[in-house]
């Protein structure tokens, strides 16, 4: 089942609540995730992004609420419905989650392997092909060990498109990264989502990311453990009625204009 295209929003968030044994996270979730959407979950340190990703790609149950895909409640599906809906996913962690000793092409060959009936041939050349798309092309016969930690993470993004996902998942990945590395992982995602029509969450804390490739997303507080605002980040910054999602969202603003005009400068 195509479950991004099956209904207009991809993932739904219905009174969505997070603990750890008895400790609350976050509380009262609702948003909508709009296929074809960049949406960003987005919020001062501590506040649970990583945590709510987690949930949405279930590794953990929700205290209560519901993550629906396509309209139908994760949790409340079978395993196999379940294993169904992941086989439509790709998740990238903050690491790039390469195994080290296997190189390049064995890494993002390894979900055709498990989920595909593909011949050895076919999964070769879609190997380099995906590796192509990230930038890697010639990389095949390369360990994780012999690349940079940016190389890292496309390989690792080139691995969780491997399967043509409908949703791709990314946690916090310009984390590590210099400025002009997170600038072109920004600029790869956005070609991924208009050359594949993935939707995708992403995790971030990096303010100029927000704005350089965020659609919609929600804003998590850590002080009363659930969300002030849902919107594009441009809606957040100008009509937010929470000062608190305004001011930091003003400062990630004020970011990319100066680190524009300091290119401009270095350019000129």
């Amino acid at each position: 089942m195509d479950i991004q295209r099956c209904s207009e929003s991809a993932i739904q968030v219905r009174n969505l609540t997070l603990k750890y044994g008895t400790r609350l996270i976050q509380q009262d979730l609702n948003f909508d995730v709009d296929a074809g959407d960049i949406f960003v979950i987005m919020g001062g340190s501590g506040c649970g992004k990583s945590t709510l990703l987690k949930h949405m790609i279930g590794l953990y149950k929700p205290a209560e609420g519901e993550i629906l895909y396509g309209g139908q409640n994760f949790f409340s599906s079978s395993e196999a419905e379940q294993q169904k809906m992941r086989r439509s996913w790709g998740v990238t962690y903050q690491s790039g989650a390469l195994f080290s000793a296997m190189t390049l092409a064995e890494n993002v060959a390894l979900p055709l392997q498990q989920f595909s009936n593909l011949s050895v041939a076919e999964i070769r050349d879609i190997v380099s092909y995906k590796l192509a798309l990230v930038g890697l092309a010639g990389y095949e016969d390369y360990y994780p060990a012999r690349i940079s930690g940016g190389m890292q993470k496309r390989a690792g993004l080139a691995r969780a498109i491997a399967m043509d996902p409908d949703i791709l998942f990314f946690d916090e990945p310009s984390a590590g990264l210099d400025p002009l590395s997170a600038q072109r992982l920004d600029e790869l995602i956005l070609q991924l989502r208009d050359s594949t029509g993935a939707t995708v969450v992403i995790v971030t804390h990096e303010l100029a990311s927000i704005f350089a490739i965020g659609s919609n997303g929600v804003f998590l507080d850590a002080e009363t453990r659930t969300q002030l605002d849902t919107g594009s980040p441009e809606q957040m910054l100008n009509h937010s009625r929470h000062a608190k999602v305004r001011s930091f969202l003003a400062r990630g603003e004020m970011s990319t204009t100066h680190n524009t005009l300091s290119g401009r400068e270095a350019r000129s």
